[in-house]
């Protein structure tokens, strides 16, 4: 028997139309103070999240290792200590995750900047952070955070293009710092 390909389902338009909704709320004079954050690469900057948001944190990591960036993601091997002049940027929906705070926590002590991306503004990490995105996620039908997992790697695409778009160069830069071991 042969099986027909499915026309795209509700779910692929209910995706959509939430991720949409998300991204179209973003407040567009904050994300440009957000993007200004990074204007200037002679910071290091560390990665973190948890959960699916540590994987777009890992990520992002690597897309501003492309735009030339020095990028670490936080409890990889390789990751040295933060110190003061680093930035630490946050993926936190919640705003409340123990784990992220404590990262919060140890790099205030230590005199580095904290960067979040979050859906909560008032909550505890963002009155750590010296810059916060917030990404206002509706109710969604989807399991746990993912409309905020999706937005966020969208939003931070979009960022990187916001980037990447004012020097001419960078796209030959990042093409050279893209992997060759394929």
């Amino acid at each position: 028997m042969t099986s027909r390909p499915h026309d795209r389902s509700a779910a692929w338009q209910r995706i959509g139309t939430e991720v949409s909704q998300v991204l179209e709320n973003i407040d567009p004079l904050a994300f440009g103070n957000f993007t200004q954050v990074f204007r200037e690469q002679s910071r290091r900057w560390f990665f973190t999240g948890q959960g699916r948001s540590g994987l777009v944190a890992e990520m992002a990591a690597m897309r501003f290792m492309h735009l030339g960036f020095e990028t670490h993601v936080l409890g990889e091997a390789t990751a040295p200590a933060v110190r003061n002049g680093d930035g630490l940027f946050i993926i936190s929906n919640s705003g409340t995750t123990p784990l992220s705070a404590a990262f919060a926590e140890i790099a205030r002590t230590e005199g580095a900047m904290i960067v979040l991306l979050t859906s909560g503004p008032g909550s505890p990490l963002a009155s750590l952070a010296d810059a916060t995105l917030t990404l206002a996620s509706s109710p969604s039908e989807q399991f746990g955070g993912s409309l905020f997992e999706q937005a966020s790697l969208i939003a931070l695409d979009a960022l990187v293009l916001e980037l990447a778009t004012a020097d001419a160069a960078s796209y030959e830069r990042m093409r050279r710092r893209h992997t060759n071991m394929q």
